[in-house]
């Protein structure tokens, strides 16, 4: 019980400093103090107070997309094991599950932009949905290879990546998968080099082109649910790239915190020495992790 008080401890308070994180360590980068660590959360406090502006073309799915996309990607989060414990919620296949809540998540946030008419938002939801079209797939070669490597269906036992499972020559499948879920993560949050999240001009814009007429507490959602969907990736890259465990969950708790704070400076120190790539080789991006995660697959199953 006190395990899963604590999973979902971090799952729902956590989220918003790595976005502090990333923006203080590309802040440093540029010579600047930059915002504090806690900014995000004194913004989604901010907007939470504010009153909502809605225009008068939009329905319900508007107002229940960011709700929508929140919830599932919280239950995503309920499957994936934090620290050396389970995860609350787990079962065989579950990891069709989790890929499809974020499906769920990438539908209404698409819809909810679709349903302002605003052809500027429909322009960010057509590009949203395209990338998914790789980018999901690069992530059940991903899951195929760490089942094969586990001999489960169940992500709790899929993401308990073993030292072991390094000396018995699964170690280049694991480099590849742990490449593949990068690419993912950076598709997925829309960072750099597949969109900046700091932009609004048309030519650049992915995922702020969709939520451009958000405000308030429904803006305030979008952003927690961004930062929760970060998270939650971050999490899964760190289980399988970092296996060590001590097996005491006072310390492993810890461990857990620090690899994920540390993964999201990884993001802001890639942040700050690239830009963000074309829109036209943003493709290219996502096949190359759909190749990473593939042959990692097929050296398993030579």
């Amino acid at each position: 019980m006190t395990d899963t008080i604590i999973h979902v401890a971090l799952l729902l308070l956590l989220p918003p400093l790595l976005l502090g994180v990333i923006n203080k360590t590309k802040a440093r980068f540029a010579g600047r103090v930059g915002a504090p660590l806690l900014q995000a959360y004194f913004d989604i406090a901010k907007l939470a107070r504010k009153g909502r502006v809605l225009s008068g073309t939009t329905t319900w799915v508007f107002r229940a997309g960011p709700a929508v996309s929140f919830s599932a990607v919280a239950a995503a989060g309920l499957l994936i094991p934090f620290g050396s414990l389970g995860a609350p919620i787990s079962f065989a296949g579950d990891l069709i599950l989790f890929a499809y809540l974020f499906g769920l998540a990438r539908f209404f946030t698409t819809t909810a932009a679709l349903d302002t008419g605003s052809a500027f938002e429909g322009m960010g939801a057509s590009r949203e949905v395209a990338f998914s079209c790789l980018s999901e797939p690069a992530l059940f070669f991903a899951f195929l290879v760490l089942a094969k490597l586990s001999g489960s269906l169940s992500l709790v036992e899929m993401l308990r990546v073993s030292p072991d499972w390094f000396a018995s020559g699964a170690a280049a499948p694991l480099i590849l998968v742990s490449l593949g879920l990068f690419v993912i993560l950076l598709a997925e949050t829309c960072r750099i080099p597949v969109d900046d999240p700091n932009t609004h001009l048309e030519l650049t814009m992915i995922h702020e082109a969709m939520v451009l007429d958000h405000g308030g507490p429904l803006l305030g959602t979008v952003l927690y649910a961004s930062s929760l969907k970060l998270f939650v990736l971050v999490a899964v890259l760190a289980k399988v790239i970092v296996p060590f465990r001590t097996g005491r969950a006072w310390l492993d708790w810890p461990i857990f915190v620090g690899e994920t704070l540390a993964l999201a400076a990884v993001i802001g120190v890639l942040e700050s020495v690239m830009a963000r790539l074309k829109m036209r080789r943003v493709p290219y991006l996502l096949v190359s992790a759909i190749l990473f995660c593939g042959s990692g697959l097929i050296l398993l199953v030579r």
